[in-house]
């Protein structure tokens, strides 16, 4: 019994590393630094879609402040029991079930989990590519990636957030936040890019 609540317990602390959120948000070279492999994985999914990495990390910010198994709230049945979901949204970049199946089938990445950072920073960068073609919205411009991002391609063709001041409201924070990681990654981006090994020297 001993042997096997400590088992539970290794399995829990392994489990609670990898999926806790980095401590300080604010800060995207300190982000990078604290979970190691995150920095690789962005820069890969940029230079594949062509979507900075501050605006690809101002995303996940804004989907789910970094935690890997995020979902949106539960509705209230009668005001207090907990009720559905409102969406299949899910994981890291708050991807539905249904253009997370499009993303796999248009990729071939058929093994993508949207709890895996590199795999939804990936989905990201492919849908600001699928708004680049779709919309003509520049790969860089946060705001309007932003709004796609949230009323998909037809609702954005449709300016369906037109009159949705609040949701305006966040694209023009998420923007502010990618040009404030722009300007720390200008900071440290050499460093994070020579490897762990050499930075120790550095």
């Amino acid at each position: 019994m001993i042997r096997l609540m400590a088992i539970l317990l290794a399995v829990t602390s392994i489990v609670g590393c990898t999926t806790a959120p980095p401590k300080n948000l604010d800060n995207v070279c300190e982000i990078f630094e604290e979970k190691r492999g995150w920095y690789k994985d962005a820069r890969k999914s940029s230079r594949r879609w062509g979507t900075s990495i501050p605006v690809m990390m101002s995303f996940i910010y804004q989907e789910s402040a970094f935690k890997a198994r995020a979902r949106p709230p539960r509705t209230k049945i009668l005001w207090v029991l907990p009720g559905p979901r409102p969406a299949s949204a899910f994981g890291y970049a708050q991807a539905t079930n249904e253009t997370w199946a499009g993303y796999k089938k248009s990729t071939g990445s058929w093994g993508a989990d949207r709890s895996d950072f590199d795999d939804a920073i990936d989905f990201i960068g492919w849908y600001n590519d699928q708004s680049h073609r779709r919309n003509k919205i520049s790969k860089n411009d946060a705001y309007h990636l932003y709004l796609a991002y949230h009323e998909g391609q037809g609702g954005f063709a449709k300016k369906t957030f037109a009159k949705k001041k609040w949701l305006k409201d966040v694209a023009r924070k998420l923007s502010d936040r990618a040009n404030s990681y722009t300007q720390q990654l200008n900071g440290c981006e050499k460093k994070l890019g020579r490897g762990w090994f050499l930075r120790i020297f550095s």
